[in-house]
């Protein structure tokens, strides 16, 4: 169990499965850039933080809901949480809905924030919470997300990496990935290119030396 001042952002998970070296720059070095996808991405939540709460027949929808999670060591703020209910004998049943710029990506950077957010739910509510959804701008529609054991097992394990790379108050050394890279936002700041080839350089020194 973590203590409150230990607590990290549910946020960083993603930065952290995304990139270590982008984390750390976020939350050790507290650094942040802005491009065009973090900025389309900032103003989509924060037109969804706008709302406050609203109900419809057995759909309770609130939004910009603060939840954390002691056992995980975070924190952070729910895009959305329904509450789902099938008749007035049972109970109001927890489904949070994460909002992104983009569209659905081949690993599970979204899955495993989504799941962190749900078992902050589980813990606050003493509540199972097996299912959530997350929404895309690119594609107008929700992908649904279950939240299983494989998922959960991986969301815990990020969690432990993130809060191990926080504590050593170390930033870890560029690895370049165009992929990745090239559409960053700290591209400029982080220059994976030019520090890899410094570091080759002086590697290569290094070993000239020694020989």
């Amino acid at each position: 169990m973590f203590a409150e001042d230990d607590l990290l952002m549910i946020s960083a998970l993603q930065h952290f499965l995304f990139c270590p070296r982008q984390c750390a720059l976020i939350h050790i070095e507290q650094l942040w850039q802005e491009n065009l996808f973090t900025a389309e991405g900032r103003i989509m939540h924060e037109r969804v933080h706008e709302a406050g709460s609203e109900s419809r027949k057995n759909i309770r929808v609130e939004y910009s809901l603060h939840i954390k999670s002691y056992r995980l060591g975070l924190t952070g703020m729910a895009d959305v949480v329904e509450f789902h209910r099938e008749s007035s004998d049972r109970p109001w049943q927890p489904f949070p809905v994460e909002y992104k710029r983009g569209r659905p990506k081949k690993d599970q950077v979204d899955e495993v924030q989504l799941c962190a957010q749900a078992i902050c739910l589980e813990e606050m509510l003493n509540t199972p919470v097996p299912e959530g959804a997350l929404y895309y701008g690119k594609k107008h529609r929700r992908t649904p997300v279950t939240f299983n054991a494989r998922l959960r097992e991986l969301t815990v394990e990020t969690a432990q990496a993130l809060h191990e790379l926080i504590n050593s108050g170390i930033t870890p050394p560029p690895e370049y990935d165009h992929r990745k890279c090239d559409n960053c936002s700290f591209v400029q700041v982080c220059l994976p290119r030019t520090v890899q080839k410094k570091s080759r350089v002086k590697n290569y020194i290094a070993r000239m030396v020694a020989s």
